[in-house]
């Protein structure tokens, strides 16, 4: 009779998973959240719906001088005032972005660890499998056996 032999059992030799999106946060500077903070609202139809309020109020209040031509040149300093908005927006919504850029990239890493850890518990499951296929192969010949012999009582 064939010794049925099976792997050794799985020990899980790996760190536990940790959430990155956690670590981050806790390691986000005040700045990064404020950068985080500006791209947010920067690009939210809030923001947009708001900011055309503004500028349909100034040309209107500016365009009929109701209250006083405090722009005599029209829309010139609406124009000023709007290019340094975006001067000082943009490279704030580029550090959001560079800091998420590395965010995904950390992401990615903790993902492709997690696939590499996975997929050789995977291996080590279909292994044991394996082993079990031929222990029940190797029982079903033996009970197969035994039944087609005669009893001898």
């Amino acid at each position: 009779m064939k010794r049925l032999t099976f792997p050794n059992p799985f020990l899980h030799e790996h760190p536990p998973v940790q959430n990155i999106n956690e670590i981050l946060d806790e390691q986000t500077s005040q700045g990064e959240r404020a950068a985080d903070w500006v791209a947010t609202a920067v690009g939210s139809w809030r923001f947009i719906i708001g900011q055309s309020i503004i500028l349909i109020f100034w040309a209107i209040l500016n365009v009929t001088a109701w209250v006083k031509h405090w722009d005599p040149y029209l829309f010139i300093l609406m124009n000023l005032f709007m290019s340094l908005q975006a001067a000082f927006t943009a490279p704030v919504i580029m550090m959001s972005q560079n800091r998420q850029t590395a965010r995904d990239r950390l992401e990615a890493h903790n993902d492709f660890a997690i696939n590499q850890i996975a997929e050789e518990e995977i291996r080590i499951i279909l292994e044991h499998l394996d082993a079990q296929n031929e222990a029940l192969t190797a029982i079903h010949q033996q009970l197969a056996t035994l039944l087609e012999t005669p009893n001898k009582s």
